[in-house]
């Protein structure tokens, strides 16, 4: 996600937002209340005295309405690709909770569908460097939105579990992109020309790893294909929409929010 021309502007990394922060965008909107509401629920959810064979079970005990409403989004956008032929792939992976939930949606809807790769590219360390497009918050800084040292191989580890327990697990499904996705989009789809993308899901936030990737795909994409974004028409992130208008145009296509949260959005290209 580097940026690479004269309209850019590389800010130095603030302390106060740390890269490391297990989850910043629910910290940056809750109040202290809802922080300290939080803090004190994982400290309940790391005491939890389920034996260890039963806890993954049990995970609905802990699961946040926010975060249900995250699961119902991609249900519902899964749903709609079921007929559609090609691959999913996010842009924007960081802790992979979109990668594992597609490995185990394809296991409910299309169990045999080997076809239905799953692709994610993300740098793993944040943002490298931000677009004057990008706007004036704090958040949208050098280095926000990273992931702890070498978390790719334990994500690579998470992403084997789930093939495991999956149909046709000796064809292995899903992929992990590392580095600037602006470059490493146009290299994976020279090395996989046949590529078709049904569904991708946009989580860069920022303006232009999101429409050089945009620009990228757009000729992969069939009618039925679905575009989701998770930061169109937000204020702290103006670079994803000022992307898609600029690739795709907001007036050519119909923009559908999802009715589970108030900030996703998808496209449906018709």
């Amino acid at each position: 996600m580097k940026a690479k021309n004269a309209n850019v502007e590389c800010r130095p990394s603030r302390e106060k937002i740390n890269r490391r922060t297990p989850d910043i965008k629910a910290k940056w909107n809750a109040s202290k209340s809802e922080r300290d509401l939080r803090a004190s629920f994982y400290k309940t959810f790391s005491q939890c005295p389920i034996p260890e064979n039963e806890v993954l079970q049990n995970l609905g005990l802990f699961i946040s309405r926010q975060n249900l409403s995250q699961i119902l989004f991609i249900n519902e956008i899964y749903e709609q690709i079921v007929p559609v032929h090609g691959v999913i792939m996010e842009f924007g992976v960081r802790w992979g909770r979109n990668i594992a939930l597609y490995n185990s949606l394809r296991g409910i809807y299309e169990p045999f569908n080997h076809n239905r790769k799953v692709i994610g590219f993300d740098t793993f360390e944040g943002f490298p460097t931000v677009h004057a497009k990008d706007g004036a918050s704090e958040i949208i800084d050098v280095g926000s939105y990273g992931v702890t040292p070498d978390y790719e191989q334990y994500l690579s580890v998470v992403i084997d579990y789930h093939e495991k327990e999956s149909p046709i697990s000796n064809i292995k499904k899903t992929e992990l992109v590392k580095g600037d996705a602006t470059v490493t989009i146009e290299r994976y789809l020279s090395n996989n020309p046949e590529t078709i993308v049904a569904f991708a899901y946009f989580d860069f936030d920022i303006y232009e790893p999101t429409k050089a990737c945009l620009s990228a795909i757009k000729s992969r994409l069939t009618k039925g294909s679905i575009i989701g974004f998770d930061e169109l028409n937000h204020h702290d992130y103006p670079g994803e929409t000022l992307a898609l208008k600029e690739v795709i145009g907001i007036g050519s296509c119909r923009i559908r929010h999802s009715r589970y949260s108030p900030t996703q959005s998808y496209i449906v290209i018709e």
